[in-house]
């Protein structure tokens, strides 16, 4: 069983899915749970959404459902650096600061940064955005984690976190304009609760950029090639820190296209995470 929003009869409703059926939940049933975090942050997510699935609805099919990005109040936050794909690549397009990005990939603290706000996150379908003063964009395809206000990673989604190559490299200071911009975080479709997830090391992460009907860039990795885990990752942004309404932590990309490709409009990005799903965001 998965969770997410989507959108039916004009209203974002929580829902399950489980088999390619898409089940509306009845959150009126039980007053402890009013949002879809409240349902991951739950003890037992699956055990809950059985209580507060809505018989009396009508059930869709998973391709034909208008899914929202599934977050409510917690910010979304990025690791980077944390494949040795991603290492090489902003050597590469920074010799000046070459060593920092060396530093920190083998150093105990991670690099973190916040990505996006709730209001801020593109949904499922939407179009993602390139920065109009930028040369050089890519998306990054990445797991991202669901953490409860407590720290504790209760499920997975997808995440694109889309990046100006060019304003990074030209000064690692300027990250926050590469990475944190109108349209550069899309989340989803679906929450992968952390009891259903397959073992990690073996996810494959695929990414596939479509350009007027054809491919114009493919590649994948898995999990095991991440440098470091998922939970140290929680653990690092929960230090000194507290997220009331939990947060979603991005853990960066080991997929990164070559140096002489970038994003253009109307191309078509999609991020497959086994065991969760695709999530796909036309560029605008």
């Amino acid at each position: 069983m998965q969770f997410g929003k989507a959108l039916r009869g004009g209203r974002e409703t929580v829902v399950a899915v489980e088999r390619g059926v898409v089940y509306p939940l009845d959150l009126g049933r039980n007053p402890a749970v009013r949002t879809l975090a409240d349902l991951l942050h739950a003890p037992d997510p699956v055990a809950t959404a059985r209580e507060l699935l809505d018989t009396s609805a009508t059930a869709d099919r998973l391709e034909t459902t208008q899914f929202r990005s599934p977050v409510d109040q917690q910010e979304v936050w990025a690791a980077g650096v944390t494949y040795k794909r991603s290492k090489i690549a902003r050597e590469e397009e920074s010799v000046g600061a070459a060593q920092f990005y060396d530093k920190v990939y083998s150093a105990p603290r991670p690099e973190l940064f916040l990505k996006a706000t709730p209001a801020r996150v593109v949904a499922p379908g939407s179009p993602v955005r390139v920065r109009t003063d930028a040369t050089w964009s890519v998306p990054e395809p990445e797991l991202a984690l669901v953490i409860s206000p407590a720290g504790t990673i209760v499920g997975y989604t997808i995440g694109n976190d889309m990046s100006s190559r060019d304003i990074e490299g030209e000064n690692p200071l300027y990250l926050p304009q590469a990475k944190i911009y109108r349209g550069s975080c899309s989340v989803g479709p679906l929450v992968t609760p952390a009891a259903l997830m397959p073992e990690l090391p073996g996810v494959e992460i695929r990414l596939v950029i479509a350009r007027g009907g054809s491919t114009a860039f493919e590649g994948s990795t898995t999990l095991a090639q991440m440098a470091r885990t998922v939970e140290s990752l929680a653990e690092w942004l929960f230090k000194e820190n507290e997220f009331p309404h939990g947060a979603l932590l991005l853990t960066g990309t080991g997929i990164v296209p070559p140096d002489d490709f970038t994003l253009k409009s109307g191309d078509d990005v999609s991020i497959t995470i086994a065991g969760i799903g695709t999530l796909r965001n036309p560029v605008a």
